[in-house]
């Protein structure tokens, strides 16, 4: 299996210790899963890797990584939304899907330490799955950090660096240990074998429901669900599995909101902008790695960019509590940006919300 360059189209063999392309551009991986077929699923896993394969993976190294993650339930929230409980996970959130497959990758090439950055979730995913799989791990997370999430990821063995300044200006820092160092970079929008876990949130959807639902909710910051999402919808619609792509409600947050911006002219980058704090810290993404990939996607899905008012979020949250699920602030989001939809495009019967963080995450 090779990773191929977005930007140049040259081939590189996955075993490289590269984040990206010799001329600056992000890789892809060379791969197109086999037709859906239900019985390609192995239901003596209970994990996401009953999906496997529809998923990039190298050989069995999976097994030796893999925590349960996954097959986590949708529950129904009121007439017309669902909730698929996605931080019912090993670290409590929806990217130890992501953090699974990249590990297991790690595993198979042999690496033996790596660094990431993250604003809480994905670090702490890598850094678990990274300590069961033997591998050293180095966490860069900026200010404003939630305590709960670095105290997690510190638990399991990595270090943390706290950065000042912004979420994008931590990931500045962390790279440029990547160039200095040689260090492997686990990041989990550099490198694609993070979306091939992300995939599964599609798949399980599918065969928990039997249909994939009109409307599905999508946080964006860098966009790691979203893409996951994206490829796999791709996927089942190629196979005739279904038979349209749903309405995608991608959301960020308003105030930081680069692709919002820009998809309000249709513009092919996303808008340059100086993110303003938030209480959605999982999305506070104000320079997206992927961002022309994002968009482009978008248009040819027509995907509805929306914005979480700041000032609903905490409403959201309370009103997700009284219906028994206690979710962080950046999940919050996800709803009061579901409502903010339906106020200017009116109802969204059958939609489908991602749970994407517990509560216990959120100390502010």
């Amino acid at each position: 299996m090779q990773f191929v360059c977005t930007r140049c189209g040259q081939r590189t063999p996955v075993t490289t210790r590269a984040p990206k392309c010799e001329c600056g551009g992000l890789f892809e991986l060379d791969f197109t899963p086999p037709a859906w077929d239900a019985s390609l699923i192995d239901r003596t896993q209970w994990n996401q890797f009953r999906y496997r394969r529809f998923m990039a993976l190298d050989g069995e190294a999976w097994r030796e990584v893999t925590m349960g993650e996954g097959m986590t339930p949708i529950v129904p929230f009121d007439e017309n939304v669902m909730l698929k409980m996605d931080y019912m996970m090993p670290t409590l959130s929806f990217k130890d899907r992501g953090a699974a497959t990249l590990v297991a990758h790690m595993k198979a090439i042999g690496v033996t330490h790596c660094v990431q950055d993250s604003s809480g979730n994905a670090g702490n995913a890598v850094a678990a799955y990274a300590a069961r799989a033997g591998i050293s791990c180095e966490i860069f997370v900026p200010e404003g950090t939630s305590p709960s999430k670095i105290r997690m990821i510190e638990s399991h063995g990595a270090k943390v660096n706290v950065v000042p300044g912004t979420r994008d200006h931590c990931a500045d820092v962390c790279r440029a240990k990547v160039r200095e160092e040689g260090a492997y970079y686990a990041n989990h929008v550099y490198n694609p074998y993070f979306y091939e876990g992300m995939k599964a949130y599609v798949y399980e959807t599918f065969e928990q429901i039997g249909r994939i639902p009109a409307h599905i909710v999508v946080p964006v910051g860098n966009g790691t669900l979203y893409i996951g999402v994206i490829k796999a919808l791709e996927h089942l619609l190629a196979s005739g599995a279904i038979e349209k792509f749903p309405q995608i409600i991608a959301l960020q947050s308003e105030n930081c909101d680069p692709l919002w911006r820009a998809a309000q002219t249709h513009e092919p980058h996303p808008a340059y902008i100086t993110p303003r704090p938030t209480m959605a810290e999982g999305i506070a993404i104000g320079v997206p790695m992927r961002g022309d990939e994002l968009l482009e996607m978008g248009y040819r899905h027509h995907v509805v960019f929306v914005r979480a008012p700041e000032d609903k979020i905490l409403a959201a949250r309370a009103a997700i509590a009284k219906r028994g699920v206690y979710c962080e602030h950046t999940t919050a989001a996800n709803y009061a940006a579901y409502l903010a939809y339906c106020e200017q495009y009116g109802p969204a019967p059958d939609t489908l919300i991602t749970m994407c963080g517990a509560g216990i995450k959120s100390d502010h």
